[in-house]
């Protein structure tokens, strides 16, 4: 959390470089927001409790990177997310409930992210408790003076031992070694392990029951019922696997997990609203039909988004330092086409530009995650090199942008299709017909064979995702 903390505005858009070409409003305003956050923290006055986020709106079409910044500075932030659709509300039976689900992902993803952070801590601990579980089965440990010396005949003991207790833990720790080499990996135990007890009351209210108060009476009901074990038989590799995650949940402190999520997500939840433009009513259309339902579910969201106690299965939460940004191409509509409270409730703006053909052969060549490698990882577990000229590079570029023009604009994603059609033909003939240990170079002159005549047809179909 330090390393956090000492993230300046500067660093958090360098980081943000690493994977996101270009935007680099969008990029400065997202990490102005986070560092504030970071700011506010550190307010010792009664005035933190007054500094809210500034939301923010990102204007732009598909594919520019509107959804890769706020996912990739949730990672920076180490801090729970969740992604929704705005025009989910709009569908048919939608109650105004509904909207409230939002907050109760991200608080499930709160509970995930403090529960991985404590399992870490408690791991050592699980892990030696897990061993000697695991013993037990192997060797299991000497009860009375009555125990008859059965292990006595062993040959890899070398000296012959005073008592049965001595016999039994010099063999445990011969075993012990054992289990810590993986010499015993393969070897097969029974172990007990929890039932999943399911309880089947979905049906239950009919639809009148809301998720956190469903979630909290099958919480209820699986606390009541008796706990019930079977027996599985699996490897000692996998039965570590299994006793290591019962372990790990026996030495963690639940109530512990849940105060601190609820923490987390209030201080420092981000929420992702995607498609906001389309719960926007059209400019010029006045009243009536499905404008109605559209300004109905803004006025839904704008508590949330203002702030307001949301009642979850771990406990309240409350929304008032949760960070919300919006999103949405606004093709058809405009911001000023939201209701003016929820417009409010996003004072900073940000348009992100289309991306130019420049922008493509940087998408291809700089980020780490860059769909070039991605596909020379592919091939690499086939143990084929595959590497990329220049010129091909600048030529996929070209192809994309422009069939992004004639056909439809998608932004960055046209590149998984250029790319797909040109290298498909490779990965079915890997390693059938190109062995391991092949090379495959993709030339100018390649790419033109394979897609310059789909770009002069303008077969349509070929790019539709």
């Amino acid at each position: 959390m330090n390393s956090i903390e000492s993230l300046t505005p500067r660093q958090i858009v360098e980081e943000l470089d690493k994977y996101i070409i270009g935007q680099k409003d969008a990029k400065r305003n997202v990490a102005i927001a986070l560092r504030n956050r970071i700011r506010r923290m550190m307010v010792k006055s009664e005035i933190q409790k007054d500094i809210v986020p500034n939301n923010i709106l990102l204007i732009g079409s598909t594919g520019v990177g509107k959804t890769e910044i706020a996912r990739r500075l949730a990672k920076i932030a180490q801090a729970p997310f969740t992604k929704v659709e705005a025009s989910k509300f709009t569908e048919v039976g939608y109650v105004g409930r509904d909207v409230e689900s939002m907050v109760r992902d991200l608080v499930e993803q709160s509970v995930h992210l403090v529960r991985e952070v404590k399992k870490e801590e408690v791991k050592l601990k699980a892990t030696d408790a897990v061993e000697e579980v695991i013993l037990d089965i192997l060797i299991p440990p000497v009860k009375s003076a009555g125990f008859t010396r059965q292990l006595s005949a062993n040959p890899e003991l070398e000296n012959e031992p005073n008592s049965d207790a001595d016999l039994n833990e010099r063999t445990r720790d011969r075993f012990r070694e054992k289990l810590r080499n993986g010499e015993l990996d393969d070897r097969k135990i029974e172990i007990n392990v929890k039932a999943s007890s399911p309880v089947g009351i979905g049906m239950i209210g009919n639809g009148m029951i809301d998720d956190a108060s469903m979630a909290g009476l099958q919480d209820m009901i699986s606390g009541m019922m008796p706990k019930k074990t079977k027996k599985r038989k699996l490897s000692i590799a996998e039965a570590r696997k299994v006793l290591l995650e019962e372990e790990m949940s026996k030495l963690i402190d639940h109530d512990e997990v849940k105060e601190e999520a609820i923490r987390l997500a209030e201080n420092n939840g981000i929420i992702f609203i995607d498609e906001i433009d389309k719960i926007a009513s059209k400019s010029g259309k006045n009243g009536g039909g499905p404008d109605v339902s559209r300004e109905g579910v803004q006025r839904d969201l704008l508590p949330i988004v203002e702030g307001s106690a949301v009642n979850t299965k771990y406990g309240v939460v409350n929304t008032d330092h949760v960070l919300f940004i919006a999103a949405g191409a606004f093709h058809v509509s405009k911001p000023s086409d939201l209701i003016p409270e929820l417009q409010g409730r996003f004072p900073i703006r940000v348009e992100l530009q289309s991306l130019t053909q420049e922008d493509f052969s940087r998408i291809l060549r700089e980020p780490k995650n860059a769909l070039t490698k991605q596909y020379q990882a592919l091939f690499d577990s086939e143990q084929v090199a595959l590497d990329f000229t220049d010129e091909a590079i600048e030529e996929i570029a070209r192809l994309a942008f422009l069939i992004n023009q004639e056909v439809e604009n998608i932004g960055a994603r046209r590149l998984h299709t250029v790319m797909s059609h040109l290298l498909n033909d490779f990965l079915f003939e890997v390693p059938d017909l190109i062995q391991p240990n092949s090379k495959i170079m993709v030339t100018k002159e390649m790419v033109l064979e394979r897609l310059s005549a789909l770009v002069k047809n303008r077969d349509l179909s070929q790019y539709i995702l």
